[in-house]
């Protein structure tokens, strides 16, 4: 199993995610196993189709949440430097075609989140960023063809 490299706030989030899953979404979902068998029938009832198809799929989330949290080794943050671009920077480009400035953290991929600024760091743009200083620019192959950022600014 590959190691995740995470922060301690995104581990601690996957962790309660999990006591979520296994407290509270799991006994949800045997009481309504249990519910629809009291209804008679199995063999054309829906309801329990659908909490067995439920349960099989919350399953597995907790087996692959307990995989990721086994193999998350946690980042010290202390030991993070700006000098070059790598996990858990906090990266200023620029796209050098619109002239548009954007700041994105690199993280794991479980704590990801566009939204709020994070990308992962095996996705396309933070792996051509990777090791880059400030002031270098990256010709970074994405989907929709060939986008040139430069480095503006890195800090943690």
């Amino acid at each position: 199993m590959a190691v995740t490299y995470m922060s301690e706030e995104g581990l601690q989030k996957l962790k309660d995610e999990l006591v979520y899953m296994e407290s509270v979404q799991r006994p949800e979902i045997s009481r309504q196993i249990a519910e629809a068998r009291d209804k008679g029938d199995l063999s054309e009832n829906a309801e329990y189709d659908a909490a067995k198809e439920a349960q099989g799929i919350l399953e597995a989330k907790i087996s692959q949440l307990k995989g990721l949290i086994a193999s998350a080794r946690l980042i010290d943050e202390s030991s993070i430097g700006t000098d070059k671009v790598q996990i858990m920077n906090k990266v200023t480009i620029r796209n050098v075609k619109t002239k548009k400035d954007m700041t994105y953290t690199l993280v794991s991929e479980s704590e990801a989140d566009l939204r709020s600024g994070k990308i992962a760091v095996n996705s396309p743009i933070a792996q051509g960023l990777l090791g880059k200083k400030v002031g270098d620019v990256a010709d970074i192959k994405v989907p929709s063809g060939t986008m040139t950022f430069e480095v503006l600014d890195i800090s943690i």
